[in-house]
């Protein structure tokens, strides 16, 4: 259990370290973190509703502050190029999450063609019905994405790196409010990247 909760600890701060440097995109996380948790909430009520807000929200949200805010220049504070971090990123990095995206964003036009997924599920009638599949679809998307990945880890490194990068996904949008709630007050200041103060006394 120790061994599992450092290697949890050291993906919690590689994340966040080499990966949210920017306020924008720290508070796009805070956005997407608390819409997160709604869709927890939901997901035992209608969990095709939480896959709607937890894709439509908080999904496009996060990786749009990764996307179009992160700094992709040299890493001054780590000492690493964009490349670099890229290439030991342990979940997703900016290729693969277009992989993962584009996944989604094709969904709803598949849907359009073919209601019933080739017949996967019941075939729907008018609007509610659509987004009833699409959100199963997206939740099928983002369940599917989570253990591929983690199984991917469990060959590529090892069981508990896999394991422990679920568990850290899982619980990202907890962690995410702790670390990120002031994010927005910084942007209000004009402060558009952190310094990363806690990063260069560590």
């Amino acid at each position: 259990m120790n061994s599992f909760l450092e290697t949890l600890r050291i993906q919690r701060w590689d994340d966040h370290r080499y990966y949210h440097h920017s306020r924008i995109n720290q508070s796009l996380h805070l956005l997407s973190a608390a819409t997160f948790l709604v869709a927890y909430a939901l997901l035992w009520f209608d969990p095709a509703l939480a896959a709607l807000l937890a894709w439509g929200i908080s999904m496009t949200s996060r990786q749009a502050g990764h996307f179009f805010f992160e700094p992709r220049g040299y890493d001054h504070v780590n000492d690493a190029t964009h490349e670099h971090k890229e290439d030991i990123k342990v979940g997703y990095n900016l290729r693969r999450k277009v992989v993962l995206m584009s996944l989604w964003a094709l969904a709803p036009a598949v849907l359009l063609v073919d209601s019933s997924l080739l017949g996967l599920m019941a075939r729907s009638t008018g609007i509610d019905g659509y987004l009833h599949n699409l959100g199963w679809v997206w939740l099928w998307i983002g369940l599917g994405g989570l253990v591929f990945r983690t199984i991917h880890l469990f060959f590529l490194q090892n069981v508990q790196t896999g394991l422990t990068w679920m568990a850290k996904i899982i619980t990202d949008p907890f962690h995410d409010i702790l670390l990120y709630w002031r994010s927005p007050l910084h942007l209000c200041r004009g402060e558009m990247i952190d310094r990363m103060l806690d990063v260069k006394n560590h």
